[in-house]
């Protein structure tokens, strides 16, 4: 393809974006363009919209996976282009669009110049935005039959030089996950607060101590940010004394297991409560979790050397950044790395109204993907 209609694709994708497990329309024309790039395999429907693309070139050698997500999120365009979103209130305000065509273009790559051994599956994941995607899929039986050796991703970064690599050994994205705990004891009159059981003492302490556990050294294996999100207690009634409330926290660790580690304690806490006041209905809600993206030092080394084959600048990132990133659930299960390819020094931030995927570096993360296959196949 020239690069002329990878940009055209890239903007057709922008136009009509679609929310996380909406994929459908999105999976198809992606399905449409990579029929024209003839893999070996085409299989739709995995994890839900999902699409990989399977390249078989030669039974002996390595099996890789490259995976680009899909889905947009829930902000409005704002950027005046022509190609704006037509969907209002849905945007490609991630660059999960810039994503899908790099894999498309990657695709195009090895249609045109076939490696001389392995195979190379090509995942196009729904679902990133609420950590759902990457699990679905890995549960899909198309998964669970398939060898991986390595798996890769990459994701567009603003603030960064255009083209340039940004990678790690060991965590790249924080562990992440979200929680909501909902408490109902009972009311009474606001005159008899006693008479009430109020939520009030409960959810305060699960706030100081998801405070006490905040360790905002980035770099550190201890690195814990609680954030809490949304509390609140009783309802607008003058009359009445407070008697349910509720807590969100957003909770990220440097690693997966401190995360779980917090995750228990948690739960923990809320179990012990439970047990000294029975007659509170408590209910613990996880959600949208994304694990760790923990880059295997082999893995991250074909990513620097294919960045210096391809001259592009590298960067090595000194601390996991702090953003979930649901690629994390390969790289638990393969040895494999996310890196970072810069958008540009003054390109508007991620999930801001404003931003909007630079197409410049779209030739230069399939070239990326192209090379770090080649090196791993056929060294």
């Amino acid at each position: 393809m020239e690069i002329e209609e990878l940009y055209r694709i890239r903007e057709m994708l922008h136009r009509y974006p679609e929310l996380s497990g909406q994929e459908q329309a999105t999976s198809q024309r992606v399905a449409q363009v990579l029929e024209a790039l003839k893999p070996t395999h085409l299989h739709t429907g995995i994890g839900g919209y999902g699409v990989v693309a399977e390249y078989v070139f030669a039974e002996e050698g390595e099996t890789l996976l490259f995976r680009a997500d899909m889905d947009a999120i829930a902000v409005d365009e704002a950027a005046e282009i022509p190609y704006a979103s037509e969907h209002p209130g849905v945007a490609h305000k991630c660059g999960h669009d810039g994503h899908t065509t790099i894999l498309l273009a990657f695709a195009d790559l090895l249609h045109r110049a076939p490696l001389r051994r392995g195979r190379v599956l090509l995942a196009f994941q729904p679902a990133e935005e609420t950590g759902e995607g990457a699990v679905q899929m890995l549960e899909d039986p198309f998964f669970k039959s398939k060898r991986i050796d390595y798996a890769f991703a990459l994701h567009n970064l603003p603030g960064y030089p255009a083209g340039a690599v940004v990678c790690r050994e060991g965590s790249f994205t924080c562990s992440v996950v979200s929680c909501t705990v909902e408490v109902e004891g009972k009311t009474a009159h606001a005159a008899e607060p006693e008479k009430a059981l109020s939520p009030t003492p409960l959810l305060l302490r699960l706030l100081r101590e998801a405070e006490g556990w905040d360790c905002n050294q980035p770099g550190s294996a201890a690195y814990f940010r609680s954030t809490l999100i949304e509390l609140h207690i009783g309802e607008e009634a003058y009359g009445v004394a407070a008697g349910r409330g509720l807590i969100r926290f957003t909770f990220r660790a440097a690693t997966e297991n401190l995360l779980r580690e917090r995750m228990q304690e948690l739960e923990d806490l809320i179990a012990a409560a439970g047990e000294q006041q029975p007659a509170f209905r408590i209910r613990l809600r996880w959600q949208e979790p994304f694990q760790a993206n923990e880059n295997h030092p082999e893995a991250a080394a074909f990513v620097r050397q294919a960045a210096a084959a391809l001259q592009l600048p590298y960067v090595e990132a000194a601390t996991p950044f702090a953003w979930g990133e649901d690629f994390g659930a390969f790289t638990q299960r393969y040895r494999g790395a996310m890196f970072g390819l810069g958008a540009g020094e003054h390109v508007a931030p991620l999930h801001s109204p404003g931003y909007d995927f630079p197409n410049a570096i779209i030739n230069d993360g399939a070239r990326l993907f192209y090379r770090i296959a080649e090196r791993i196949v056929q060294p």
